[in-house]
């Protein structure tokens, strides 16, 4: 077991972030650094927080080798939006073709696409693209 010893400061810290981080997985590694500081075994943080060991053991290595700010880092960067990668033909097919409503829209990108999306992510596309269905 790992030998971390906190400061008042840094519970009072941890205890902030493990609620009030930007990021789900922040929260969650400073929920691990929290339960770590009142003494819970790593085997119960894992349990608690529905982790692996290795994980939990991952977080508090990175703790050590950098502090907060290392646990604040998030590198994950997403999946590509194929939409937005195809945008250049999905467009012209919808100025051609105006769409009065999102399922018409969406029967549009899977016509020229291939790709199925919910109405969600086809109203979530159009929006960014600043492309409206006709009213």
């Amino acid at each position: 077991m790992k030998r971390i010893e906190f400061t008042e400061e840094q519970i009072e810290q941890l205890s902030y972030e493990s609620i009030h981080a930007y990021h789900p997985l922040v929260r969650r590694r400073m929920q691990a650094l929290l339960l770590k500081s009142q003494g819970v075994l790593h085997q119960r943080i894992a349990t608690v927080l529905d982790l692996n060991t290795s994980t939990v053991r991952t977080y508090f290595d990175r703790y050590l080798e950098g502090g907060f700010d290392a646990l604040q880092q998030v590198s994950y960067a997403g999946k590509p939006n194929l939409l937005e990668q195809r945008k250049d033909e999905i467009l012209p097919a919808l100025e051609a073709n105006p769409s009065a409503t999102l399922k018409e829209a969406q029967a549009t990108l899977e016509a020229v696409t291939g790709l199925k999306r919910s109405l969600s992510q086809v109203s979530a596309f159009l929006k960014k693209t600043e492309f409206s269905v006709a009213k």
